[in-house]
């Protein structure tokens, strides 16, 4: 009786972690910052000297549509996947015929990861830490401009 007790309060505790984790709560300020991009379409993100304009992808739709289906990309622009709590990431390049390099953020703006893409490869990329945020930029973005994991994005911090 006493471990069925145990497992309950286990699952019941599991349960609440993770309902908390979905809305938010757990993460005060990477949900803050996430409340911020709700209603907006497009921000401009500093990142180290330089500046880039995303669109913002803050609904199911816009993720799951992302830059699909486009044939060009300006310099210095991207798109900003804002999502509802950190969590392991994955993207795939599916209808995507752009090379695009992506940084996957964590809650505190930090970007953890920058990972290339090509186009139309249908393999999974997932982030190897939990992210708040995704940014995809033209392939070669951050590189050109020495930007690395470690590096802060002024607007998500």
């Amino acid at each position: 009786m006493k471990t069925i007790v145990l497992l309950f309060y286990d699952t019941v505790f599991f349960a609440l972690t993770l309902l908390l984790s979905l809305t938010g709560i757990l993460n005060a300020q990477g949900a803050q910052s996430a409340k911020l991009l709700k209603n907006k379409s497009h921000i401009d993100l500093h990142i180290d000297s330089y500046t880039i304009t995303t669109e913002i992808a803050n609904t199911l739709k816009k993720k799951t549509v992302g830059l699909m289906n486009r044939k060009t990309l300006e310099a210095n622009s991207g798109m900003l996947f804002v999502f509802p709590a950190p969590q392991h990431l994955n993207f795939w390049m599916r209808n995507t015929y752009i090379p695009l390099s992506i940084a996957f953020i964590d809650s505190k703006g930090i970007i953890t990861e920058i990972v290339d893409m090509k186009p139309l490869n249908e393999k999974v990329t997932r982030s190897k830490h939990k992210a708040l945020y995704a940014l995809e930029v033209n392939q070669g973005w951050f590189e050109k401009r020495n930007i690395k994991a470690g590096t802060i994005v002024k607007e998500l911090k």
